[in-house]
């Protein structure tokens, strides 16, 4: 997650059932579950809801045993692992990604064209690719591409003091050296004879996909006329990646980048919102849909000053050009990367794809942004091993978003031209009975069906043996506020049976399996896996105080990062508040946790640095190494404040020899050589 982001001007006009309205439909009472983690958090009618009921008689696969000792809560400006483990830092912000680049100044002063070939800023999602891989998940253990999202950055530490965004010494050059700090890279890394991971500078896979490098669109909506812009009057050619959060991969070897908080990004070329106008009513109701009310981009960013592209009153189709799926090829540096626009557009957080057994490629999305909703994409064709054509799977299909219904089923709801919605009206009739403008205006699609709003959607991650889905939904402070979405907007919705609790700065973890086990169908049961809370703080039969399995040495907020082992441990990162003080006591700094979805532990294993987000997750096929990104290390003080005096909070990774934090990969191993986790 972006901390600069407008999750706070939400931006649906979807209205859920209330909770109280639900239980007095179902004639019930609503309760926590006191038991098994594994059980759910909430339970009506007296009793466990028949999904709930469900897991608790089914187990989720084997156990998968935690053999670590779980490390302590952490204020302190370091990383954390448990006993018998080690860890390193590789790929810090600025370390050189060829040989021959020019050395991180430290100052912050490196150009635009020194950061192109530097490693990114505030590293996310990632992914090893084993060097004679064939399928993304096996092959050497020793030596492979480690590709690694950068999302934004953080111009208080990333600009030298006197430079601001929009302000004091901005210039074209500060914009671009932004805009090659974001997107993806990728690096070739080696283990080596002394144990260590190490980049091979002279390879020719190491490179950055930044937010000004040609891709192309692919799928439904490529060429439609709201992707046309003066520099590319076709639709289908289109420059840079940004806001780049989590990511996928696929059994064909790519990987799936997922541009989140494009919106920021957008702005009126420094004019202040009453001077400029949008182009129509239509355009000003797409706009806040995605956008909320303001019309101005973030000011951490201000890349419209300089950027003409970025401004919307000069070029108003580029906006819908960004909030996509990007499916690259580590291994072709020469292959363009491509925008798979049938996978919808909207504020993704994550792609996890599975395969059916009759071979369709199913990938489950979530929106990112308070009330949003969860999808997934269910492909035309059929993966085959080692088939040209797996690589355009991803280009036709069927788009859901999904339905919770308050009894533990739900419903997956086809984006398609022929769908009613919820007035009895098909969809294509309010798209032009165009898929590409339904796939660009994916939001409204999902409303008009009557899709869930949930807590901010974040990632998703599919049990390796079990099939069933885990998603995030970090949190959502506005649920039964009456706040307006956006100005003279509808109201956040109250807390209903998927998103039991009003004012959610906590978060939660739900989960689904698919009726019959097949991802491809269109009903599931669900239920609530975890609660975050804290115990510390609310007392017994409060709800903030989290599900049962929640205790003073776990307790946490907002969980983000979410991925499976081989083994099927389910690891949790956090991006939440680390104030450690009321609401927050005891939860310390940003964390990750493991969780065993069979028994309900779980047990922390790993604390971060002071000011930052644990993210990211992934695993040599061997499991003995397993990488982690921190990113935005010593978040908090204002720009101002950090660039006059850059080691305030934290010095992380660098130590005594910091100038400023910087965000980084770990990666992490167990000292015996064992699979780590175990």
């Amino acid at each position: 997650m972006n901390p600069f982001d407008l999750d706070d001007i939400p931006a649906n006009p979807s209205r859920a059932e209330s909770l109280d309205q639900m239980l007095a439909r179902l004639e019930g009472r609503r309760r926590f579950l006191r038991g098994s983690l594994g059980l759910g958090a909430v339970s009506f009618l007296g009793g466990l809801l028949p999904a709930a009921q469900a897991f608790a008689d089914s187990p989720s696969g084997r156990a998968a045993a935690l053999g670590f000792k779980a490390v302590p809560m952490s204020t302190a400006d370091t990383v954390a692992v448990p006993e018998g483990y080690a860890h390193a830092v590789l790929n810090r912000w600025g370390d050189p990604l060829a040989a021959g680049a020019p050395a991180f100044r430290g100052d912050a002063g490196d150009d635009s064209a020194a950061q192109a070939a530097q490693v990114g800023y505030n590293h996310d999602g990632l992914h090893f690719f084993p060097i004679d891989g064939k399928d993304g998940v096996s092959g050497s253990s020793t030596e492979g591409l480690l590709v690694t999202n950068h999302e934004y950055v953080t111009p208080h530490y990333f600009f030298p003091q006197g430079v601001q965004p929009g302000g004091t010494g901005w210039s074209l050059d500060w914009v671009r050296k932004a805009q090659h700090a974001q997107g993806v890279s990728v690096t070739h890394i080696r283990l080596d004879a002394q144990g260590r991971w190490r980049r091979v500078e002279d390879s020719p896979y190491n490179r950055m996909i930044h937010a000004d490098s040609p891709l192309r669109m692919s799928g439904p909506a490529a060429g439609h006329a709201l992707l046309r812009t003066r520099a590319d009057p076709e639709g289908m050619q289109v420059r840079g990646t940004f806001g780049n959060c989590g990511n996928g991969w696929t059994p064909w070897n790519t990987y799936l980048t997922c541009e989140e908080n494009f919106t920021d990004y957008f702005g009126t070329g420094g004019r202040p919102d009453e001077q400029a106008e949008y182009p129509d009513e239509d355009y000003r109701r797409h706009m806040q849909r995605y956008k909320g009310g303001g019309k101005t981009t973030d000011p951490e960013y201000a890349w419209d000053t300089h950027d003409a592209r970025f401004d919307w009153t000069q070029e108003p189709n580029e906006y819908n050009r960004h909030g996509w799926v990007v499916e690259i090829d580590p291994f072709d540096p020469a292959a363009p990367p491509r925008k798979l626009t049938a996978l919808g557009r909207f504020k993704h957080e994550n792609a996890a794809l599975t395969v059916a057994a009759d071979g369709r490629v199913v990938v489950y999305m979530g929106d990112d942004q308070r009330s949003e909703y969860i999808y997934k994409f269910v492909s035309e064709g059929t993966y085959r091993p080692g088939a040209a054509g797996n690589r355009t799977l991803l280009d036709r299909g069927t788009l859901y978003a999904a339905r919770f219904d308050g009894d533990g089923t739900g419903l997956w709801i086809p984006l398609a031209l022929d769908t009613l919605d919820t007035d009895g009206r098909r969809l294509g009739a309010r798209f032009n009975d165009n898929l590409g403008e339904l796939l660009v205006k994916t939001r409204q699609a999902a409303d008009a069906v009557g899709a869930t709003p949930m807590d901010r959607p974040e990632w998703i991650a599919v049990h390796p043996r079990t099939g069933e889905a885990y998603a995030t939904l970090t949190n959502n402070a506005d649920r039964g506020s009456g706040k307006a979405r956006w100005p003279d907007g509808p109201d956040h919705p109250g807390a209903d049976a998927a998103n039991p609790r009003d004012k959610n700065i906590y978060g939660h973890i739900v989960r689904w399996r698919e009726e019959g086990g097949d991802p491809r169908g269109t009903s599931f049961q669900w239920d609530i896996f975890v609660l975050a809370g804290n115990p510390l703080r609310h007392a017994e039969g409060d709800p903030r105080r989290g599900s049962a399995h929640i205790s003073a040495d776990n307790t946490f907020n907002s969980p983000d990062g979410l991925g499976f082992d081989a083994q099927g441990r389910l690891w949790i990162l956090t991006d939440g508040n680390d104030k450690n003080s009321g609401d927050y006591e005891g939860q310390g700094n940003n964390q990750m946790l493991v969780a065993d979805p069979v028994s309900g532990e779980l047990r922390r294993f790993l604390t971060g640095p002071r000011g930052c987000e644990v993210t990211g997750i992934t695993w040599t096929p061997d499991q003995r190494f397993v990488f982690v990104n921190i990113q935005h290390p010593g978040d908090g003080p204002d720009l101002d404040q950090a660039q006059a005096e850059p080691l305030t909070v934290s010095t992380w990774p660098d130590g005594p020899a910091a100038t400023r934090p910087r965000p980084a990969t770990v990666v992490i191993w167990k000292k015996d050589g064992g699979a780590v986790g175990t």
